[in-house]
């Protein structure tokens, strides 16, 4: 069983990047980056397609090893060896603790097709928390209910929406009980009426105060909900701040560009 982190200051950020580079062979795809979300915070991830940010996002979470950099989680620095492309995390019992205090809803929804709603919800906290089914049974529906489908806690995947489905996603990684909720492009995949759903949703967990890291192409989105707003081009920061001056004062000729493209 993964051993919980142990409680960190209020003060010091759940995640925190400091020149962070990636690269897939000779293609580098992050460029040196910093990224700090503090806690209680949404820290929203935008920019065209190929600028880095689901990469950012994915490197987050260790799900990619980058080649250079630093990233703390909670003030827990992570342990590398090697350098370059044959850099990767020491301690894998690290990686297992902070990826289980760092729960990832995915563009498209990953449900197991074979199991009915609630125990794909459960299915992580039982398994891989070794939790007490009864227990993590009641928080399940509980989440489910919250995100607005605790009548569906026994229908399979297969009988839901895509916004269903994308909430029933979104209750998995709550019922983890994360330090942080990571969300790759969660509306994408979604027509305008379904993606509603899943907005309501993220809007209602960001006014709970709940730390998130953002990647989305949806501005209204990212302009409503963020503490802090990260526009990324070419694997690199062009421009960041509150979204109130981003959206509403952009500096860069990239980013005034990016928003009117997205505004047509």
């Amino acid at each position: 069983m993964p051993v919980p982190l142990p409680e960190p200051s209020p003060d010091t950020p759940v995640i925190e990047i400091r020149d962070l580079h990636k690269c897939y062979g000779p293609l580098e795809v992050l460029k040196g980056v910093d990224l700090v979300a503090p806690r209680g915070h949404v820290v929203s991830l935008i920019g065209s397609s190929g600028s880095g940010k689901s990469t950012l996002l994915r490197c987050c979470n260790l799900l990619e090893d980058s080649q250079q950099g630093d990233i703390r989680f909670e003030g827990e620095a992570v342990h590398w060896k090697g350098q370059g492309l044959n850099r990767h995390p020491a301690d894998r019992a690290q990686v297992t603790r902070i990826r289980t205090n760092l729960s990832m809803v995915f563009q498209q929804f990953n449900l197991w097709s074979h199991l009915t709603v609630l125990q794909n919800v459960m299915e992580a906290p039982v398994t891989v928390l070794r939790r007490d089914p009864r227990e993590v049974e009641e928080k399940a529906r509980h989440y489910l209910t919250k995100v607005g489908i605790g009548e569906k806690a026994d229908a399979w995947p297969a009988q839901l929406s895509g916004g269903q489905q994308q909430r029933a996603a979104i209750a998995r990684a709550l019922c983890m009980e994360p330090r942080a909720l990571l969300f790759d492009e969660p509306t994408s995949a979604l027509d305008p009426e379904l993606e509603q759903e899943v907005v309501r949703v993220i809007k209602a967990l960001a006014d709970e105060g709940r730390t998130m890291l953002l990647v989305t192409h949806d501005m209204k989105l990212a302009a409503d909900c963020s503490d802090h707003v990260i526009f990324l081009h070419k694997g690199l920061i062009e421009e960041q701040g509150p979204p109130a001056s981003l959206f509403g004062n952009p500096q860069s000729d990239r980013l005034r560009g990016f928003l009117s493209a997205t505004a047509a």
